[in-house]
């Protein structure tokens, strides 16, 4: 509709001009002596018209070839950006694809446009380092320096791929540097978590565990897993002494220290530095959380010396889990135990064969024949302690 009111419009026009053009009787006369010449006033106006278009068409083809080199140069620019961009695409894409030599590849014609350049050297750090070329991966992340905006970015880049090099203190420098920036998001956090796991910084690993905790950015069980690994080692220090084994504990969050694992590895401190009833006490506090035979072992290490109140208070209590634990064999060989420490003969040796007909693992049956052959040993029954030292080695032989 649109065209047919222009098309309309133009023959009115034109038939408007003719009109005119065909009563107008008017005459131009140019006079320049001894030249003169007469034109129609029409024939003027056609003349005005075209010379109009004429010096339209010159100036615009000289505006035309003004603009050519600014034109130029940026269809140069256009066709390097759309190379550029394409080159980064095809590294980013053959990086997740696995093709870590031809993502470097792209990664180098991509840094020839400016705007990619930092995240080009990124890309080619991580490619080069999928292929074990540690002195490229170098070199591309110490390019990717010359971007500030891109600080963090590579320093996360450089401490995910020191921690997968095995180089823990290296990636911690990263780490701090990083820390200065005021970056604390989650994934930093565990690539510190790592880097510090690695480089068995157990202090540190601890502090970010609890952190990640708070966020629920850890799965529980590597949480757990994390905790016992730090307090094995900062309980097994050898520059600890009993003292030290005592601040290090005092440290242990409560809900930390009934931890089957950890109460276990604390025991043993314990029972290492002479402490015995701390020991006991602390596998008490666990077992009254949750039963475990890793912690009646413990128990059963921590036996006060022969004769003393604590001695006895500890048969007490075993007698006491007796009760609501019948049948359970590592405790049959704890009660055996320490009532064979306070020569309570009769007792050991009914706990003790009541345990040998309860147990099941071998280390467990082993260890009741040992016992049994120290009791008999001492109540000067020779062929019966020979019969079970023969089981003991019997058994260590399965």
């Amino acid at each position: 509709m649109r065209i047919f009111l222009w098309l309309v419009a133009l023959l009115a026009t034109a038939i408007g001009l003719a009109v005119m053009a065909r009563f107008n009787a008017g005459n131009v006369v140019l006079f320049y002596p001894p030249y003169r010449v007469d034109l129609s006033l029409n024939f003027f106006l056609l003349l005005l018209v075209l010379l109009f278009l004429l010096s339209y068409g010159v100036l615009n083809a000289i505006r035309t070839a003004q603009k050519m080199p600014a034109r130029v140069a940026q269809y140069r620019q256009g066709r390097r950006e759309r190379e550029g961009n394409r080159a980064f695409r095809e590294a980013l894409k053959a990086l997740f694809e696995g093709r870590f030599g031809h993502s470097e590849k792209a990664a180098a014609r991509a840094e020839d446009l400016e705007e990619n350049r930092g995240l080009a050297a990124l890309i080619g750090a991580r490619a080069a380092h999928r292929m074990r070329q540690t002195a490229r991966r170098d070199a591309w992340l110490a390019k990717a320096e010359a971007e500030p905006t891109l600080k963090a970015a590579r320093l996360m880049t450089a401490i995910e791929l020191l921690v997968d090099e095995e180089k823990p203190e290296a990636a911690l420098d990263h780490v701090r540097e990083l820390n200065a920036t005021g970056t604390r998001h989650i994934h930093a956090l565990r690539l510190a978590l790592k880097a510090n796991q690695r480089a068995k910084n157990w202090p540190e690993v601890l502090r970010l565990t609890r952190s990640l905790d708070k966020n629920n950015a850890l799965h529980p069980a590597l949480s757990q897993r994390l905790r016992e690994l730090a307090y094995d080692d900062l309980l097994s220090a050898r520059s600890h002494d009993a003292e030290s084994v005592r601040r290090v504990w005092a440290d242990v969050p409560a809900s930390d220290r009934v931890k089957p694992a950890i109460a276990v590895r604390a025991a043993d401190a314990f029972n290492t530095h002479g402490l015995h009833e701390e020991a006991a006490g602390v596998v008490e506090k666990a077992l009254a959380e949750a039963w475990d035979d890793r912690l009646v072992c413990a128990y059963r290490r921590a036996a006060a010396p022969q004769g003393s109140p604590a001695l006895l208070a500890q048969i007490e209590r075993c007698e006491q889990w007796a009760g609501s634990h019948p049948g359970d064999a590592e405790l049959g060989l704890t009660l055996g135990t320490l009532c064979l420490k306070q020569k309570l003969w009769g007792k050991a040796q009914r706990y003790l064969e009541q345990a040998l007909s309860d147990a099941i693992e071998s280390g467990t049956v082993r260890e009741i024949h040992l016992k049994l052959a120290q009791l008999h040993e001492a109540l000067n029954h020779p062929e019966q302690a020979a019969a079970h030292y023969r089981q003991c080695a019997l058994t260590s032989l399965i």
